[in-house]
């Protein structure tokens, strides 16, 4: 991770072609196109790779969160239940229609805690949202066991995890929807995209329509077609989606040299005292995007993040301080504010989370540390790299 490490003639050929049509739009001018079809071509793909009825292609993982969540009929007032580490589009998704984002505790396997979600569901709860942080996922089936026990759909958020699974099933496939993230430092890109996949017909149907201002497709001419419903523009384009299409079929060389790099490294790791490692739930296989361990206390792994950057080990993360991902450091949603007015009832429903006691994820995140699994080191990288990482934790932890 991530795929642009890798970008060679397949990308190329791929992107030509649709320079060549001149089309770089991924609806109408269908005259023009000489038959390409990047983005229906990709999605076609990716229901094949993910073993689902409907993929739909849109600009961006925050896209898919956000159009995945209206597709669903989740709006105005709805509670989304999501975890407190995560990226802020999590959240920013949620209070994008209207809805409210329900923070809940982490566990060790670094997502969402199913006691805690189980705690935090109400009357207004619609649906469940894990996301499958670093390459690993949450606990699916205590979690799918909970949403059938509530009536509330399952959102699996699993841009950070393409190519993982569980009991089986692609990671995205096992709940009711699920959405991708094909940005620029993910294992594949399309440079900006992101998808989601479902089985539902209705929630395609949504979701095609609803990421393209409401245009039901029906017909040949875009002109002529009708809108059943309010939508907005989160289309993808035919270039973006041809560098997609050309990594999408190299998604398992990329797994596979992310997992012989994080053995490597995890069997390095595995004999040190006082380093224990994130839990993957049973059934789980990761996508080996991170590897993501514990150290004995939040004082030892700030230092050992220091030691680590110090010693030239790059793309490690602390992510108890990290702007992006741990929710002690969103400041716009902890003070809610925004360049728009949020709507009076989500501002008053909005929990307090200035002083919410979120102290059980602390005691995971802050003594975790996740080292970013690259696709282009050597092999005398790799081993130069498993050298450092040891002795900055041996002397740290003597």
């Amino acid at each position: 991770m991530p795929g642009f490490e890798l970008f060679g003639d397949k990308e190329r050929a791929q992107v030509q072609d649709v320079l060549d049509s001149g089309v770089l739009m991924r609806y109408g001018f269908d005259g023009m196109r000489n038959g390409h079809w990047k983005a229906i071509e990709l999605e076609r793909a990716l229901e094949k790779r993910m073993k689902v009825k409907h993929a739909q292609l849109v600009s961006s993982g925050t896209s898919a969160l956000t159009v995945a969540l209206v597709s669903a009929g989740i709006g105005a007032g709805d509670e989304v239940i999501m975890p407190t580490f995560t990226f802020v589009a999590s959240f920013e998704s949620i209070l994008a229609i209207g809805a409210v984002p329900i923070l809940v505790d982490v566990d060790d396997t670094m997502t969402l805690d199913p006691e805690a979600v189980e705690k935090a569901i109400t009357t207004k709860t619609k649906i469940v949202m894990p996301v499958h942080m670093c390459g690993s996922m949450a606990d699916l089936k205590a979690l799918k066991s909970i949403c059938e026990t509530h009536g509330l759909l399952l959102l699996e958020d699993a841009c950070q995890a393409i190519g993982g699974t569980f009991e089986g099933k692609p990671l995205g496939s096992y709940g009711d929807l699920g959405c991708f993230s094909f940005d620029y430092v993910k294992t594949i890109t399309c440079g900006e995209g992101g998808a989601i996949i479902t089985n539902n017909e209705n929630y395609k149907a949504n979701a095609d329509h609803y990421s393209d201002h409401g245009h039901d497709h029906i017909g040949e001419d875009r002109g002529a077609e009708s809108h059943p419903f309010l939508g907005y523009n989160y289309r993808i384009s035919e270039l973006n989606a041809a560098v997609g299409l050309a990594q999408l079929a190299r998604l398992d060389e990329f797994l596979a040299l992310q997992k012989k790099n994080y053995s490597v490294l995890r069997k390095a790791l595995e004999d040190i005292e006082g380093v224990t490692f994130r839990r993957v739930p049973e059934g789980g296989v990761g996508s080996y995007a991170f590897l993501t361990y514990f150290l004995p206390d939040a004082d030892i792994a700030k230092k050992a993040h220091t030691a680590l950057g110090q010693a030239g080990v790059d793309a490690c993360f602390y992510w108890y301080d990290n702007n992006w991902h741990y929710y002690r450091k969103w400041e716009h949603l902890i003070h809610k504010t925004s360049l728009g007015k949020l709507p009076q009832e989500v501002y008053d429903r909005l929990p307090d989370y200035l002083t919410s006691d979120f102290s059980r994820s602390d005691h995971w995140v802050g003594r975790a540390i996740s080292c970013l699994i690259k696709l282009k080191w050597s092999e005398e990288e790799v081993r130069e790299r498993t050298d450092k990482m040891v002795e900055v934790l041996k002397n740290l932890l003597k």
